[in-house]
């Protein structure tokens, strides 16, 4: 986790304070389970609940010893506790608690990044509300196209990332499972019912079955799901990029007082949020493929994945916070410009409008095939810089004996492009 990329909320998770909070909430809940179920005496669970603490510092020492985290984490537990510490983690085994407990940081994760999705969800309606009907040109192949809207535009990354909302729910259901079944996960030695009592004490649901170790194939669906959210901030970022090359300038980002673009020159104005947002993605989206590997584990369980995870699990979350943030950010404060769009829209001098004259044609008696083949003739003579396409249609014979000067005018309509823009918002955002 490096701190330029962190926020303070997501990196605090990933903190060893946190971790071994939750690795000692997660002892002292199986602790009151198996004394209910006289397993081990009451004032042990009691102890542990009251005494229990750890020092980091001195979990480190005793690893370098010990070399095995859990190990060291229960020693430096049973110098808290006392006596009593020999019957804490009865019948489980390393990975109840690791499993249980990164379980619990990922949701936590999770909350974050629906927190981030939201923000930069919120951004976007407005700011499509905002441009609902500002004509834009609509590009395909990075060529101009048809008009459409700014707005509709925005509408179309909010649905994306509404969709991204509902898939992080679903991956944070899926990994928020609890496993304390023991070695091999057979509960030889604890009952199960010490499981779902710290499964619900940790607002996880149970794994209905595990070996030694929960299922990899959870964690390989949740960090493919942050790597396709990772991928919509990519391509949004992508789009923001383009427009505020200097050729296009329809929108950029802002740029405040004092800032510098470039150490040599002073006039340059660069989308630098956004570019460092694309390389943000790439890191999130790294992740994605160990996760995968993950799931092949040897028979009941090896650690291959725990080195992975252990990398994983903080930098893909950190970085993929970081980036919702940011991106909420950029698109609060886009400087958009509807007259360098207004511009860009003339630049073919009426081309935009060609499939409205094709089939305008086809509505009058051509062919669709002559129709076309009018239509690319003249719209060629554009390209080579021989006029207007209006002025060329109206002066065309093949075109003018089905529609005259009048009808041809009428088909170079900027509204035509936004008439179904309140369709496509209610389908997007509901009933206002």
């Amino acid at each position: 986790m490096i701190p330029r990329y962190s926020r303070p909320e997501m990196a605090g998770i990933w903190e060893p304070a946190n971790k071994f909070k939750i690795w000692l909430e997660i002892e002292s809940h199986a602790c009151d389970k198996q004394a209910e179920l006289g397993v081990i005496p009451a004032g042990a669970a009691k102890a542990v609940r009251e005494k229990g603490s750890f020092n980091i510092d001195r979990i480190d020492e005793i690893e370098r010893e010990t070399r095995h985290d859990v190990i060291a984490f229960l020693t430096n537990l049973a110098e808290y506790v006392g006596p009593e510490a020999r019957f804490v983690h009865q019948g489980m085994t390393s990975s109840d608690v690791l499993d249980t407990c990164f379980a619990v940081q990922l949701k936590q994760a999770s909350d974050l990044l629906a927190s981030g999705i939201d923000s930069l969800l919120a951004a976007l309606k407005k700011r499509a509300e905002e441009f609902k009907l500002t004509p834009c040109i609509g590009r395909s192949h990075g060529i101009h196209a048809e008009p459409t809207t700014f707005g509709i535009k925005l509408a179309g990354f909010y649905a994306e990332f509404a969709r991204n909302r509902d898939r992080l729910d679903v991956a944070r259901a899926e990994i928020a499972t609890c496993a304390i079944s023991g070695a091999v996960g057979t509960f030889a030695m604890i009952d199960p019912a010490v499981e779902k009592y710290v499964a619900e004490k940790m607002g996880l649901k149970i794994e209905p079955i595990s070996t030694q170790v929960i299922p990899r194939d959870r964690h390989a669906a949740f960090f493919a799901c942050l790597g396709v959210i990772a991928s919509s901030v990519e391509r949004l970022a992508t789009e923001i990029r383009h427009l505020q090359r200097t050729e296009v300038r329809e929108a950029e980002e802002y740029f405040s007082p004092g800032q510098k673009g470039s150490s040599a020159m002073p006039h340059k104005r660069n989308p630098i949020l956004t570019e460092n947002l694309t390389g943000l993605a790439r890191i999130v989206r790294m992740a994605v493929i160990p996760a995968m590997e993950n799931v092949a584990l040897w028979h009941e369980r090896d650690i291959s994945h725990s080195s992975v995870e252990r990398m994983i699990g903080p930098d893909a979350t950190v970085t993929l916070d970081f980036a919702l943030v940011r991106m909420a950010g950029v698109i609060d404060n886009l400087q958009v410009h509807p007259k360098a769009m207004e511009k860009n829209l003339g630049l073919l001098q009426g081309l935009i409008f060609s499939q409205q004259v094709m089939l305008a044609l086809t509505q009058a008696g051509m062919s669709r095939e002559d129709a076309y083949a009018a239509v690319q003739r003249n719209a060629t003579e554009v390209w080579d810089g021989k006029g207007a396409f209006l002025d060329l249609l109206q002066a065309d014979k093949d075109v003018t004996k089905l529609l005259d000067e009048s009808a041809l005018a009428k088909l170079f309509d900027m509204d035509a492009h936004a008439k179904h823009a309140d369709t496509i918002f209610k389908r997007v955002f509901g009933e206002s």
